[in-house]
């Protein structure tokens, strides 16, 4: 294999200086209009529709999706598909979001008349102020861009991170405004990680099948009752302490002599940490990590009902 072609890495700085600027150059940009977009939003009795052809059409999808998982209800709609029936999906309550760096599209411009005889809220994202969009938009947010990251100036590139961007920030604004919390995202993605861990019990995912000795018990059925478990641990008597390999070893290295004359009251931590069976996973998460612990014993009416493993909520 040749030697690595240093050309490559210093087109690539080159576009990402460029396009870190064009995001800098945004807030420069920011007026009024921005703030009245998120009210009009936050105000609307319907949904979002955002609009946009070609490279804005898939930014305009990705801000749709970002809208929807952070609290505000929208959809994406094609602006050919629009002016071929499907305008009869946008109702006056509806705020129109169009997006176009030129704003000039003829797909979207011609949509216009029917969203202002429709009485819908129209905000605009371009990167010309005095374009057709612009200029007929309620609320205009100016995406606007020294140069693309394309050397010939051709290929969208920071004009898309730019479009792009602006929605990140109206999304955000959004949900800091409706306080939009963890559980509530969590809702829209149950099927994620975070959405497990924030909706599912621990109950749901904890081992049932609890790993007991009595107080009294040998060492001999202590370390029985921790193998045929295969957590690491056992537990005393509904709680009243628990054993597990980290304790074994520690008296081992203290006293590996006497240590199978002990019971397992006498190596046991007493008043183990505990958490209900109805708290959520990442309650349990939070509290292992807080504890620096790998492992809970789980209540229920105050009888031991199971234990939840930090592996449980990998």
């Amino acid at each position: 294999m040749s030697n690595p072609n240093p050309y490559y890495l210093q087109a690539a700085k080159r576009v990402f200086q460029i396009e870190a600027e064009a995001i800098a150059n945004l807030s420069n940009q920011l007026d009024d209009d921005f703030s009245y977009a998120v009210d009009a939003i936050l105000q609307t009795k319907g949904r979002v529709v955002i609009c946009g052809m070609g490279k804005s059409g898939l930014i305009g999808k990705k801000i749709m999706a970002t809208f929807a998982s952070t609290g505000t209800p929208c959809f994406f709609m094609h602006p050919g598909e629009a002016f071929h029936g499907d305008l009869g999906m946008v109702a006056p309550d509806d705020v129109f979001l169009a997006l176009s760096n030129s704003g000039e599209t003829e797909e979207v411009i011609r949509l216009l008349p029917f969203l202002k005889d429709n009485g819908n809220i129209l905000i605009s994202m371009t990167g010309r102020a005095h374009s057709t969009l612009a200029t007929n938009a309620d609320f205009h947010l100016n995406i606007d861009v020294p140069q693309e990251a394309c050397p010939h100036q051709l290929a969208p590139t920071s004009s898309t991170t730019a479009t792009l961007a602006m929605g990140d920030a109206l999304a955000v604004a959004l949900m800091e405004a409706r306080n939009f919390q963890p559980h509530q995202f969590a809702r829209f993605h149950p099927g994620g990680s975070l959405g497990r861990k924030l909706l599912t019990r621990v109950k749901h995912e904890m081992s049932k099948n609890v790993p007991m000795v009595q107080r009294d018990a040998p060492m001999k059925e202590v370390i029985h009752t921790i193998s045929m478990g295969r957590l690491g641990l056992c537990v005393v008597e509904n709680g009243v302490g628990i054993i597990t390999d980290g304790d074994l070893r520690r008296h081992m290295e203290q006293d590996a002599a006497g240590l199978m004359s002990k019971t397992a009251e006498q190596i046991m931590s007493p008043a183990p940490k505990t958490i209900s069976a109805e708290a959520r996973l990442s309650e349990a998460e939070e509290l292992m990590n807080e504890l620096k612990i790998t492992a809970l014993i789980v209540v229920d009416q105050q009888q031991v009902v199971g234990v939840i493993q930090i592996y449980d909520l990998k």
